[in-house]
């Protein structure tokens, strides 16, 4: 069995939403993925890896707080939220479960859906961005969301966002050559997990759940400087920072932290990021994850070259069937069928 753990896809009665809000020309790439919002073609995409296979669906970006302001984006994540649960109704046997998405730019309907959206949809965790509109994660106005789903004890998919306005020097207006994305991304995804760090998240929740998109971006590679250039100097390269204080508020060293996310396989058919990743998060923690259907093929070539990845990692057969699709269900306290 393979558990897909980050999917996306984009329903057809959300899609069609997405549209009338949305400026069309970024969507050019959305509009060329028809095994994104055609679950027929979606359908026959996953058919070359067989029954076994099956997807978790998390809705693809734009984040739902880009598309519409407070006073709408609650009925959109409803929308979002309610199309996923029937994709998964009608097709049990490839969409075992949905991950919610919520109207992150106002946190109170944001919690409010996240509450819906588990109970009454039966969603196995919610998504969400690493910045909302620019705003951090570690914001106080985002800890109710924490905070519940640690009491929940589900898990939380975090996804990086990040777009060509966000230019790479200060002399620049835009960013050039998709270096947001390339670049920019894996960044995104590593400064969220840090503000989420040192904020003090996993002391408030030490048993909170958070898969990072990507196998947890920059971290594995940049462990040495976690290791040692945080835990013995943090604040000693900036005058301002109380760093006292952070080390007083942090009861282990930041590394520790760190290796408490979890990580998807989500790394464009990577064998030397994997063996990275997996050697930083360990078996447990790791996620088998493929970004479909974004690759050069439309769907299937991040599946088939992750799986290959995978089947070529020189571990126990125990640990590569945790990271297929043992470690998912236990997240998603999913028994096996």
């Amino acid at each position: 069995m393979k558990i897909d753990a980050y999917s996306h896809i984009l329903p057809a009665r959300y899609f069609e939403r997405m549209r009338e809000l949305a400026d069309p020309r970024p969507l050019k790439r959305w509009l060329e993925l028809p095994a994104l919002h055609d679950v027929d073609a979606r359908l026959e995409m996953m058919d070359e890896f067989g029954d076994d296979y099956q997807q978790v669906l998390t809705l693809s970006s734009p984040p739902i707080e880009l598309l519409a302001g407070p006073d709408s984006s609650p009925d959109l994540a409803r929308l979002a939220n309610e199309s996923m649960r029937e994709l998964c109704d009608k097709h049990p046997d490839r969409f075992p479960a949905f991950v919610a998405s919520l109207p992150m730019n106002d946190p109170d309907a944001a919690l409010d859906e996240l509450t819906s959206a588990v109970d009454h949809l039966g969603a196995r965790g919610v998504q969400v961005f690493t910045n909302v509109n620019g705003k951090p994660l570690d914001d106080p106005e985002f800890e109710a969301i924490f905070a519940e789903m640690a009491r929940r004890d589900l898990p939380i998919w975090m996804h990086p966002t990040r777009s060509a306005a966000f230019p790479d020097y200060a002399a620049d207006d835009t960013s050039k050559y998709e270096i947001w994305w390339a670049l920019g991304w894996p960044y995104e995804t590593s400064a969220a997990m840090a503000r989420l760090v040192f904020s003090g998240l996993f002391e408030r929740h030490p048993n909170i759940k958070i898969i990072t998109h990507h196998m947890g971006a920059m971290i594995p590679y940049l462990e040495g400087r976690i290791r040692l250039g945080w835990s013995d100097q943090l604040g000693s390269r900036t005058a301002t920072e109380d760093a006292a204080h952070l080390r007083r508020d942090l009861s282990r060293p930041p590394v520790d932290y760190f290796r408490r996310f979890y990580a998807d396989t989500a790394l464009s058919g990577s064998a030397i990021g994997t063996r990275c990743g997996l050697e930083f998060f360990g078996a447990d923690n790791v996620l088998f994850g493929t970004d479909c259907p974004f690759d050069p093929e439309g769907g299937p070539m991040y599946i088939r070259e992750t799986i290959q990845v995978i089947d070529g990692l020189d571990i126990p057969a125990d640990a590569r069937e945790r990271i297929y699709h043992r470690n998912i269900r236990r997240l998603m306290k999913q028994s096996a069928s």
